[in-house]
């Protein structure tokens, strides 16, 4: 091995005390941790998901509660802590499913390399987020 080419250091089990600070983890890595975050959230939340759901379309009289809980709050709560959780969940859902259509394309298509891997893990934060502006602006009201 010549002095030009130095080895390149093996991470095979990292320590958290000692390796995760000099360790610098792909986009594809961080995009395959926060599909799994979102899909996490998506499932704890999914009570929360149901009963907003249920009280959206069952009457009028249920619809005006389901509004009113973002304007005026819920329990405890205030309105804009309610938006800020509806938030965080249309991020989880919009996050999860365009990282769900991006490993979908690359099952059906075997596309593995690490330069598809790096640019398709750019377009899913970047639609996934923009995407979540949108919503957030419509859902506070922007």
């Amino acid at each position: 091995m010549s002095e030009a080419a130095k080895p390149r250091p093996e991470f095979r089990n990292l320590n958290l005390l000692t390796d995760i600070r000099t360790y610098q983890m792909p986009l594809a890595g961080w995009v395959s941790i926060l599909h799994r975050i979102s899909g996490a959230l998506i499932f704890v939340l999914l009570p929360l998901i149901i009963w907003l759901f249920d009280k959206s379309v069952s009457s009028e009289a249920s619809f005006s509660q389901f509004s009113a809980a973002f304007s005026d709050g819920l329990w405890i709560f205030p309105g804009w802590i309610i938006k800020l959780v509806v938030l965080v969940l249309i991020w989880g859902y919009l996050h999860h499913f365009c990282a769900g259509l991006r490993y979908l394309y690359m099952d059906a298509t075997h596309m593995t390399s690490k330069e598809f891997g790096r640019s398709s893990s750019i377009t899913v934060l970047t639609v996934s987020l923009l995407l979540t502006v949108i919503c957030g602006a419509k859902l506070f009201g922007l």
